[in-house]
């Protein structure tokens, strides 16, 4: 998913003025870990970052060497998730529920939250509707469906 456009970068799903380079999000990544390590003051968005990094101690050695993550763009292990694209998308999630874009996404999120005991694990299931509908809309040629993409999170919060 790193190659492509929009799913390597979910930041600009809604929000397309932010639209930072792979090379800018592995950087950003790397700098909230560090930063995080040595307890130097962080922005807002590097806190809300560092939150999720704490989560995902297995990519601690990818986000601790900003020269090695750079080097490594595009030589990605295809059997590992990629660390980057996926702290990306926890922080397109959260900025997403925090202004509520598309429109009822915050209350889907918090119901799948709800339903799973774990904010953390419903958003890796709202990865899965973000994915779905980013590449549902590559492959058609037409804008992301932020309401299937709403529909779907609905929906795993309301199946058995």
């Amino acid at each position: 998913m790193e190659n492509a456009d929009i799913t390597a970068n979910p930041f600009s799903l809604f929000c397309p003025m932010f639209s930072p380079s792979q090379a800018d999000v592995r950087r950003f990544f790397c700098s909230c870990y560090n930063k995080q390590q040595s307890h130097a003051p962080m922005e807002a968005i590097e806190t809300l970052a560092g939150e999720w990094i704490e989560l995902h101690p297995q990519y601690h050695n990818e986000l601790a060497d900003v020269d090695r993550a750079l080097a490594n763009m595009g030589q990605m292990d295809p059997s590992r998730e990629n660390p980057f694209l996926h702290l990306s998308m926890h922080l397109s999630i959260s900025e997403q529920c925090s202004i509520d874009q598309p429109p009822g996404i915050r209350q889907a999120v918090e119901l799948l939250a709800a339903k799973r005991d774990s904010l953390h694990n419903a958003h890796h299931e709202v990865m899965e509707c973000l994915g779905a509908m980013l590449w549902e809309s590559q492959r058609s040629g037409r804008p992301p469906d932020g309401q299937a993409y709403i529909d779907a999170v609905r929906g795993r919060a309301t199946r058995r």
